[in-house]
């Protein structure tokens, strides 16, 4: 109990101030267990009247506080198991970074991603409009990353880098139709769960008006 009295003049958490504290460590020293799980739950009724914010919180956040307060002498039939004290001030684990290098530092690890994504789906006029939709994508970027050497063959030959040689589209249809410029970009979509399909397969799914030559007609201004 020494340990108890001394917390008494040092705030733990003071978030909730010293009398609540004061009121923990009080009713962690009630000698009748029934009467002092009773006081534990008014205690967390009271905190709640006295912080309105933290109605927005768990209860459970509530009543480890408590038992943080008193310095983990609170002994209750409370709802949720005392915390143990060993992860208090605990160092919380490193997060992971992606490992592996990009390839292409200036389209990014997404773009990678995407690409792996072309290369599964198995419909051609699908993976077609997969590859537009990345290529619109990795123009926007290398445009901003190198304004004075574009070419949509600098595009394709990246694609076709990024996916080992699995993704291909024409260069003249590419160029002849604008296919990766910016302003015709917004017809397609990220890839999303085809809707009233028998299967979960992902694909990119596009709006556009085709051609009788299965090709994708200009945008009109």
């Amino acid at each position: 109990m020494k340990q108890i009295e001394d917390n008494k003049n040092t705030v733990i958490l003071k978030e909730y101030g010293k009398n609540i504290q004061r009121l923990a460590i009080h009713i962690a020293g009630i000698e009748d267990r029934e009467r002092r799980t009773q006081s534990a739950y008014t205690l967390v009724e009271i905190v709640k009247q006295l912080n309105p914010s933290l109605k927005q919180e768990s209860d459970q956040k509530i009543w480890d506080d408590l038992y943080i307060m008193s310095d983990f002498a609170l002994d209750v039939d409370g709802p949720y198991p005392m915390p143990e004290k060993e992860l208090l001030g605990k160092k919380p684990l490193s997060i992971g970074y992606p490992i592996g290098e990009v390839k292409f530092k200036h389209y990014g690890r997404n773009i990678e991603k995407l690409i792996e994504k072309a290369v599964e789906i198995e419909n051609d006029e699908e993976q077609e409009a997969a590859i537009i939709y990345i290529g619109q994508l990795m123009r926007s970027f290398h445009s901003t990353w190198n304004r004075d050497n574009f070419d949509d063959q600098i595009i394709l030959d990246d694609i076709k880098t990024l996916s080992k040689g699995k993704l291909h589209i024409d260069l003249e249809k590419v160029k002849e139709m604008g296919l990766f410029e910016t302003n015709t970009r917004r017809d397609f979509k990220i890839p999303v769960e085809a809707e009233n399909s028998g299967n979960n397969r992902r694909n990119f799914s596009s709006n556009r008006r085709r051609t009788n030559n299965g090709g994708f007609s200009k945008k009109r201004r």
